[in-house]
């Protein structure tokens, strides 16, 4: 229990308290029994001396003394010592010095009269105390004179008498009072300690309950049973307590719904504190820069965000307290940089938290919005200007020859047509990328729409010089899920495609193929002709994309975006292969129709 620190304090300041008091009261005893004592002996020797003054008659005087002054050695007065004076100061008698002790009292007594004269007046008595350096030391001494029967002063007793009696009963009742005081202290020690640890008991609970509260576990309860300002305490400590839980509870929730909503959001989240050493990172942050990062990146910041640019904005942000954007454009990349400071409740900034974002899309699309912008300005400009130039001569009355008149409007009316489909392939583009369309899919026979393509151009194909046909790997084709208008739409985009890019003397197959482990159908166009690079092959679906090189001013650069989207639209694919200067492969699927019969 005296582990306890507040108990041991109060336990010193106990102990100091009483051996305060005990000094105190010592002193005050020791001076108040020295006055106590000293006029008790006083009082004793003035009546002791005034017994003798008053036996002291005429016959004693012309006596020798010898039985008077046995009155002294009377047990009532030992001890004490006298000398008798006459009237003039001589002396008539003493009484022996039979000790060292008696000689030495004799001898003080003697030394204070020479020094001190005698009594010559009328009063009773007169007392002198020769002092010594404690109260066993000192010696009082009393006068009192000798009267005749008429009231003469005829001589003086002078009485001594050592205080050593006096010291010894002061220091008897001295050790008595330091009995009692030490058995009352002691009977006092024992409640206040049995007080006091009642009074700790509480208390160190109470420092348990706090200890457990800073430990983080705020189910413990201090108990509130004392009736004092204790109970009181314990019952602030456990209002704290379910303040705190409460508190604590709802940031752990906020906290975590922060957390969860950062894992889970698209942009990627990195906080640093004031030595820009992370302290959280979403999940995203590991994913988004995967393209930017370079092997030989050995920091750990630069690993997690692999520009340095980006680290000189969290500097700033930090030193200046100012939110930093950046845009970062990579090769194949860009990423927009928001970093802003963060601030504790004293507004003083403590780190920093920066929100970077994939814009690679987004520019993607803006690049290709204003590539959109530009080809259908410059689409649209190319037969514009050749009417233009046509209907100015013809308005200006400048083309006289009816031949040159009907050449002119044959080329404004193939020029019209040509603006008239570009138009309609814009729109109808645009209603598939909008889903604004609406075409219904239902089992049709593949077989059938395929022969129907075949004799529509076949003479077409033939006119040009190119080799056509339909090449079945598999045999008859499955009843397939489509839109045969939409599908043979596809195919003459795709044959239309192929016509344009291959020179005469060359081929143009349609192949089919399936097995009956796969419920999908591989429609194939493929050409003998000039092919496509490498690098335009990625683009081939892409609207308006001319590869100048291959197809010079051939087409409007929107059939082949409008097939993938009406491929897309039914839920299927399509795919090219194409090696430069050997022909090129289109590839669509077409689903099977389970359960029905081969044709």
């Amino acid at each position: 229990m005296l582990r306890s620190v507040f108990l041991r304090r109060i336990v010193f300041m106990m102990l100091l308290t009483l051996g305060l008091s005990v000094a105190l009261i010592s002193f005050f005893f020791v001076v108040a029994s020295s006055q106590t004592l000293e006029s008790s002996r006083q009082n004793e020797m003035v009546s002791r001396a005034q017994a003798l003054a008053d036996n002291y008659t005429d016959e004693v005087r012309e006596s020798d003394g010898s039985s008077w002054i046995s009155l002294v050695s009377d047990k009532s007065f030992v001890n004490s010592y006298v000398m008798v004076f006459d009237d003039q100061g001589a002396l008539i008698t003493q009484t022996s010095e039979n000790s060292d002790e008696s000689a030495v009292v004799l001898s003080h007594l003697k030394s204070y009269l020479d020094s001190n004269l005698l009594m010559k007046t009328n009063s009773t008595f007169d007392v002198s105390v020769i002092s010594g350096s404690s109260i066993s030391q000192k010696i009082m001494v009393v006068q009192v004179p000798i009267k005749s029967d008429d009231g003469l002063i005829t001589g003086y007793i002078a009485m001594a008498n050592p205080l050593t009696e006096v010291a010894g009963v002061q220091q008897s009742l001295f050790k008595v009072l330091l009995l009692v005081i030490s058995l009352v202290s002691l009977f006092m020690l024992i409640p206040i300690y049995m007080a006091t640890s009642r009074l700790v008991k509480p208390l160190q609970e109470i420092n348990k309950v706090a200890r457990a509260f800073a430990r983080g576990d705020f189910s413990v309860r201090a108990n509130t049973g004392t009736k004092s300002e204790i109970g009181e305490l314990a019952v602030s400590f456990n209002d704290l307590a379910d303040k705190l839980s409460s508190s604590i509870s709802e940031l752990t929730i906020e906290r975590n719904r922060l957390r969860e909503i950062f894992d889970v959001m698209s942009e990627a989240v990195v906080s640093v504190n004031l030595n820009l050493e992370p302290v959280y990172s979403n999940p995203v942050v590991f994913t988004l820069f995967e393209k930017s990062k370079r092997k030989n990146f050995f920091t750990e910041h630069l690993q997690l965000v692999p520009f340095e640019e980006v680290w000189e904005d969290f500097q700033k942000c930090i030193d200046e307290g100012v939110t930093v954007e950046r845009t970062i454009d990579g090769r194949d990349c860009a990423y927009l940089s928001t970093i802003v400071p963060t601030f504790d409740s004293s507004r003083k900034v403590t780190g920093a938290t920066g929100f970077f974002r994939d814009i690679s899309e987004s520019e993607r699309l803006e690049q290709t919005r204003r590539d959109y912008v530009a080809n259908v300005s410059h689409e649209l400009r190319t037969p514009l200007t050749a009417l233009r130039g046509l209907v100015e001569p013809l308005a200006d009355g400048m083309v006289r020859n009816e031949d040159d008149r009907q050449r002119y409007y044959n080329i404004i009316l193939h020029e019209t047509m040509r603006l008239s489909r570009l138009i309609d392939d814009m729109l109808e583009l645009s209603r598939l990328q909008a889903k604004t369309i609406a075409f219904k899919t239902f089992p049709f026979d593949l077989n059938e729409l395929l022969k129907e393509i075949e004799a529509k151009f076949t003479p077409i194909m033939s006119d040009s010089d190119l080799v056509f046909k339909i090449m079945n790997k598999s045999g008859p084709c499955p009843t397939v899920m489509g839109n045969p208008d939409r599908v043979e739409q596809i195919i003459v985009i795709l044959l239309d495609n192929a016509k344009k890019y291959t020179p005469p003397g060359h081929s143009i197959t349609i192949s089919t193929e399936w097995n009956g482990q796969t419920d999908q159908v591989l429609v194939s166009v493929i050409d003998t002709g000039q092919g496509i690079h490498e690098y335009d092959i990625d683009h081939i679906f892409d609207r308006f994309y001319k590869a100048d090189r291959a197809r010079g001013k051939k087409g409007t650069g929107l059939g082949l975006s409008i097939a993938k989207e009406l491929l897309n639209y039914m839920g299927e694919t399509i795919s090219v292969q194409s090696e430069y200067g050997e022909g090129t492969t289109f590839t669509f699927t077409l689903k099977c129709v389970r359960g029905t019969m081969w044709y």
